[in-house]
Formats: structure tokens, C-alpha cells, sequence
């Protein structure tokens, strides 16, 4: 199955779960304040299971030097994101360039990164997305906090590590290197509430969708500066910086397409969580994830020209 019809595939799938919100606002099921405790269920407690889970795996010595560069890309990655959305994205007086530049920076590098990265490489690929996660977790919850707060003091940022994220990384990654698992039960009762993440995302996005005017959102053309910056200029920036490395094509890769998903979905719910404009964090977060079709396939095209 090619890349394209995967990247419809999955777009198809949350688009028609993002339909679903949308209903459950206009029939009332779900009002602005249970979307936003959902929210909040999602990024801390869904989350936090997710990135746990993923370290669940028997440790070997090549996955964890693979893994370790993979953080070291993820890094970099993050940096020369944070870097170009910096220099590029502006606008004087623009009340939401924290939150444009936070759109340009970080991916939904979970739910579209893992099927695209599992048709390519198999487990081993999205084992090493993981370290992506990882750091775009670490980053999203210092940095991307910051971003949003405006607060840059010290007592902050540490109070922020100490988060369920934060706190699931660390015991995830340290099982892992000790080659300790969990007990089935428990690793299959935190999977099944793991696997909520995509479709709670999805209905959240959906609902705040529902309440915007979406007819006038196609005609914002910040937001396809936006998409312009995270969805095709990062990516092309970062395989031309990779591909002369003598690296695995397969860790370069899979960093390059994490880099290269849609809007994160977390920006659309740190909106909501630290009231900023949530209405046009979930229109950046719709629009990307559509053009995504165009923008995901161009990426890996370009990628393939260099990176062998």
C-alpha cells in the first residue's frame, strides 16, 4: 500500500470521528466545559499511558543505540523548528503568534507518524518514533507551556516537569534499559485506556470545530503560512541537513516524516487549557491534517531524492 493511500486513509478516519464532535456539540451531548475536561483527561492521563506503553519491549543493545540517535535527531529536530517558526512566523500585534509559532513547531507526530512510520519500517520504525515523542513530550511540556503561559520563570518550568507526562517518560524509558515489564493485566488495562487517545482527540477537535465559522476558516491565509512552514519547509530543511550523516536512512527518515505530521492536536487542547484562542487551534489543527494528503507524500518524495 503506497504512502498516499495510507495518509488518506488515516485522514479519512479523523475526519469522520472529528464529524462525530462536531454533532455531539450541535445536539448538546458535549458543551464547551466537558470538552474541556475531556481535554484534560487526555493530556493527563491518556497520554501519559501512551508514551509508557510504548517502552514496553524487550530491551536490545542495536534498538537502544538506534533510539539514542533518534533522540539526538528529535533534538535537533525540535531546535531548528523552534528556530525557523522564530524567524519566519511574525506579525506585530498578532495576539495568536504564540500560538501559530507553537503550530509550526510541534506535530501530530502519534497518531499520523505511527501507521505511516508501521507501513515502512514495521515496530522497529515506530519504536524509534518513540524517542521522538519523547522529546517532543519533554519540549511540548517546557517549552510549549511557556510558549502559551508567557511565564519563563524557573519555579514554572519545574513545576511543569513534574507533570503525569513528564513522570511517564522517565519510568517508561528506565523499565526499559532495566528490561522490566509490567504485568500483563496491567500493561493490557493501561492499553486499552492508551488507545483512546486518537478518537478522544479527534471528538475534542471536532467539538471546538463546531464552534467556529467554517466557511470563513478556509479564507485565513496565516493559516496556510502555517501549514507552508511546519508541513513542508521544516521537513525539507531537516533532509537536507540529515542525509549526509552516515546514519540508518531508516531513523533519518522516520525523524524527517515525524517533523514532517500535520499541526499537533496538543496545541488545540493547551488552548483550551490555558485559554487561548482554542477556536483557531482547532482550524489550524483541521486544515492541516488535510493537507496532509498533499503535504505528507510530497515530503517523503523529497525525501527519497536524497536520503538513500
Amino acid at each position: 500500500m503506497s504512502l498516499a493511500v495510507i495518509a488518506l486513509n488515516q485522514i479519512l478516519v479523523m475526519f469522520l470521528i472529528m464529524v462525530l464532535g462536531f454533532l455531539c456539540f450541535k445536539l448538546k451531548i458535549i458543551n464547551h466545559e466537558t470538552n474541556k475536561k475531556l481535554s484534560d483527561f487526555l493530556l493527563l492521563i491518556v497520554n501519559p499511558l501512551l508514551i509508557f506503553n510504548s517502552y514496553q519491549r524487550d530491551f536490545n543493545k542495536e534498538l537502544f543505540q538506534g533510539l539514542l540517535v533518534s533522540f539526538v535527531l528529535a533534538l535537533v529536530s525540535h531546535i531548528v523548528a523552534i528556530g525557523i517558526a522564530q524567524l519566519l512566523v511574525r506579525g506585530k500585534g498578532n495576539k495568536d503568534l504564540p500560538l501559530e509559532r507553537f503550530s509550526c513547531i510541534y506535530s501530530n507526530c502519534g497518531f499520523m507518524g505511527i501507521p505511516l512510520i508501521n507501513s515502512l519500517y514495521g515496530s522497529e520504525g515506530v519504536f524509534y518514533l518513540t524517542a521522538y515523542m519523547t522529546v517532543f513530550n519533554l519540549f511540548i511540556w517546557t517549552h510549549g507551556v511557556i510558549m502559551m503561559t508567557g511565564q519563563r520563570s524557573i519555579k514554572a518550568m519545574v513545576k511543569t516537569l513534574i507533570s503525569p507526562t513528564f513522570i511517564a517518560i522517565v519510568i517508561g524509558f528506565a523499565l526499559f534499559l532495566l528490561d522490566i515489564r509490567v504485568p500483563e493485566v496491567l500493561y493490557r488495562s493501561m492499553d486499552y485506556v492508551a488507545s483512546m487517545n486518537t478518537p478522544l482527540a479527534m471528538i475534542i477537535a471536532g467539538v471546538t470545530l463546531a464552534q467556529s465559522e467554517i466557511k470563513k476558516v478556509l479564507f485565513k491565509r496565516r493559516i496556510y503560512l502555517v501549514i507552508l512552514m511546519k508541513q513542508i519547509l521544516i521537513p525539507a530543511v531537516l533532509v537536507l541537513l540529515y542525509y549526509r550523516l552516515p546514519l540508518n536512512p531508516e531513523i533519518i527518515t522516520t525523524a524527517v516524516l515525524a517533523a514532517g505530521c500535520p499541526v499537533a492536536a496538543t496545541g488545540m487542547l493547551f488552548a483550551l487549557r490555558y485559554h487561548k484562542n482554542h477556536l483557531y487551534a482547532s482550524e489550524l489543527y483541521s486544515i492541516s491534517t488535510m493537507a496532509a494528503l498533499v503535504t505528507i507524500p510530497a515530503v517523503m518524495l523529497f525525501a527519497g531524492l536524497f536520503i538513500r
